[in-house]
């Protein structure tokens, strides 16, 4: 979630002056208390009682007014570590109180306190109406979770080896959401051992996950375990929005931020993470404004700040199981995977592409363990020192195949084909080529993979497509970047269009569109959009998403207008 200073945006310059400490823990001055009690009311605490509490949804923002509270961070082990003590003129908040979540820290009253209280949507308010005063806010939440997931010793606790399956995805879910958590070792870490005697677990239950409340999970599913934080509640079964967004990678989350600062009412829905295919990507370097280069979480997840700060609830992660189009009410319905369903007047298709699977037997046996569809620094740690493969051609593989030699000892990049350039950027080709550690493997293809009594990957063989060449590699990661499929199955039934490969069909390329006048987004469907990767003729670009999806705000506007208008 956070933010190098190399990738500050330029509306930043002006905060040079402060250093981080004051950046992350400013003071307000009396006019500026003054500008924030019209969000806010008073409200009083005797001394020692809780602000608010870790694991319990958050009131919202706090402002200082008299005496000091005590700001700790604690886990479900019961490890208490004391982070600062604000005192007058100071504000209580991080990021989850955009938009009201459980909080990630304790705050406790020394002595008598008096303080000013903005709920979730009085301090959206403030954001929005105070500019400078609303960026320095603002700045200062980012940072805080940026020190929360630095810290490295609270939040939700894994127990485990950090090489079970388990443990890296469950680890590459809560640094998706930028959720704070650390690993113990049982082999290393006596707390660990512990609850490991405790609990006596069986191999299928690693990890073992201590929530901040104390409970422990048996190696949990990503549903699961965002229940237990808190990270989702569900729509609410009686309200309406304008909009939902199915999917928030770029495409979704440039829709949300643009209708929601807009004023429009959106849901936003994920499976697993904001972000999508691109959040995984090691660093964009040719996107624009960005001349040093992004990686792909940090620029997602500016988005998804800022889609919080105007408003968007976003739920994740969240199924979706299918769509109803016939508007019942005026409101299509989006029915969900273990919440009540969604309803609003449009939605917007940004499901993006789920990762494609080659041909390889035992494929399955592997993922997870050995086999991965995305590198992050959580893999990367795995594969430190070691010769990994990486198969591949596309822009994807390039930022991988980079980012993963400045961990690997060596990277063997397999493809299919007899060259890069009809599929990858010129720029990622030259970075490629100048990387000594990058072995190209043209016109070569993988047959095999074999593993250990744990199922771990530990070999792979490939053969030459050209000739009859077989050969092998002792490879405990494999990292595979072939391509992805629309993610339109939850459209069955709604009688959106489709492309022959499964994408949706938008404007005039529609059949069922000929001879009425349509939006160049809309889908076969009036009221469904479909922007992004989902697309039929998408550029499957970051910038192109981003585009498309402040596109089709004009067209929600419109849709939305026409259907409030009465009938004549």
């Amino acid at each position: 979630m956070g933010q190098d200073e190399s990738q500050r945006p330029e509306s930043d310059a002006q905060m040079s002056r402060f250093t981080r400490p004051e950046q992350t823990f400013p003071a307000l001055t009396p006019a500026e208390i003054e500008r924030v009690r019209h969000f806010g009311e008073v409200r009083n605490y005797a001394d020692g009682e809780f602000l608010f509490e870790t694991g319990k949804p958050g009131p919202g923002m706090f402002v200082v007014l008299k005496g000091h509270v005590a700001i700790t961070q604690r886990d479900g082990l019961g490890h208490v570590t004391p982070l600062i003590d604000q005192g007058p003129g100071q504000f209580l908040a991080e990021l989850s109180q955009l938009s009201g979540r459980p909080a990630l820290v304790d705050g406790r009253a020394e002595g008598d306190v008096e303080t000013l209280l903005l709920p979730p949507e009085r301090l959206r308010a403030l954001l929005v109406a105070e500019a400078e005063l609303g960026e320095r806010i603002m700045r200062a939440l980012i940072l805080r979770r940026v020190n929360l997931l630095q810290g490295g010793v609270g939040g939700v606790v894994l127990i485990g080896p950090s090489h079970s399956a388990g443990v890296v995805r469950l680890q590459g879910f809560l640094t998706r959401n930028g959720q704070p958590h650390h690993l113990l070792d049982p082999a290393r870490d006596r707390d660990a051992a512990d609850v490991i005697a405790r609990y006596s677990p069986k191999p299928d239950d690693w990890p073992l996950v201590v929530t901040p409340d104390g409970a422990v999970l048996r190696n949990p599913g990503e549903t699961e375990l965002a229940r237990a934080i808190g990270m989702i509640g569900g729509p609410r079964n009686d309200r309406i929005y304008d909009v939902a967004i199915v999917g928030s990678g770029p495409a979704g989350l440039a829709t949300a931020v643009y209708a929601a600062s807009e004023g429009l009412s959106v849901a936003v829905l994920d499976t697993r993470a904001f972000g999508g295919q691109a959040g995984a990507s090691a660093r964009i370097e040719n996107y624009l404004g960005f001349p040093t280069g992004i990686s792909g979480q940090a620029l997602t997840a500016r988005a998804f700040n800022q889609a919080q700060k105007f408003g968007a609830e976003i739920m994740i992660p969240v199924t979706v199981k299918s769509l109803d189009c016939t508007r019942k009410d005026g409101a299509f319905s989006v029915a969900l995977d273990g919440c009540d369903p969604l309803h609003s007047r449009a939605v917007v298709v940004a499901s993006g592409a789920r990762y494609r699977r080659p041909e390889i037997e035992n494929l399955d046996k592997f993922e997870g363990r050995g086999v991965w569809y995305w590198a992050s620094p959580v893999e990367a740690k795995l594969c430190a020192g070691e010769e990994v493969a990486l198969v591949g051609a596309g822009n994807s593989a390039g930022q991988a195949a980079v980012f993963l030699s400045g961990h690997a000892k060596k990277v063997l990049m397999i493809i299919r084909g007899g060259g890069l350039g009809a599929s990858m950027s010129r720029y990622l080709i030259e970075r490629i080529e100048a990387t000594p550690n990058i072995e190209l493997m043209f016109n070569t293809e993988i047959t095999a993979l074999e593993g250990d009594e744990a199922s771990l990957l530990r070999r792979i063989r490939w053969k030459s497509r050209l000739s009859a060449d077989e050969d092998f590699a002792d490879i405990r990661n494999l990292f595979l970047f072939v391509g992805a499929d629309p993610a339109t199955s939850w459209l069955d039934g709604c009688g959106i269009t489709l492309d022959r490969g499964g994408f949706v069909v938008t404007g005039a390329q529609s059949e069922q569109n000929q001879g009425r006048l349509v939006a160049p987004l809309e889908t076969s469907v009036p009221g469904v959009y479909a922007v992004g990767d989902v697309r039929s003729g998408s550029v499957k670009r970051v910038g192109g998403a981003i585009g498309e999806g402040a596109q089709v705000v004009a067209s929600l506007h419109g849709f939305l207008g026409d259907a409030a208008k009465p009938a004549l």
